[in-house]
């Protein structure tokens, strides 16, 4: 199952790209596999030597207890090296650069993981709609 975040990728120019896991819960993951998870409007964020990522919907398990239930759109700490953090809040320091998921997805473990992109805005190009057709 991967959820791909296909609005980054035509928006954004890609300098770089990154894998780091994910703290999750367990309904959050069985979530995820059901295909339940929305990174559309989610963006990273580096605080006090720790990624999080912001605004990442993940539906609620449909089969999960009402006691242990989470916000849905709750910060997510993301699993990265100190070296690695270190190097992306140098190329966040830099004008224009953030940080946006670009896809989820389980690797040949069974882990959940996150595809980090260090990227650029670029505003799209304009099309005529006379030419495109």
């Amino acid at each position: 199952m991967e959820i791909l975040n296909r609005k980054a990728k035509y928006s954004y120019f890609i300098e770089e790209e990154l894998e780091c896991g994910i703290e999750l819960l367990g309904s959050e993951v069985k979530s995820i596999r059901e295909g339940s998870c929305n990174i559309k409007d989610s963006y990273a964020r580096i605080k006090n030597n720790e990624v999080y990522v912001i605004n990442m919907f993940i539906k609620k398990y449909s089969h999960s207890s009402e006691v242990f239930t989470q916000s849905e759109t709750r910060q997510r700490k993301l699993l990265l090296h100190k070296k690695e953090i270190k190097k992306l809040s140098e190329k966040i320091s830099k004008e224009g650069y953030t940080l946006i998921p670009l896809k989820i997805y389980f690797n040949n473990k069974g882990k959940a993981k996150l595809l980090l992109g260090c990227l650029l805005y670029t505003s799209p190009s304009p099309r005529d709609p006379k030419t495109s057709r």
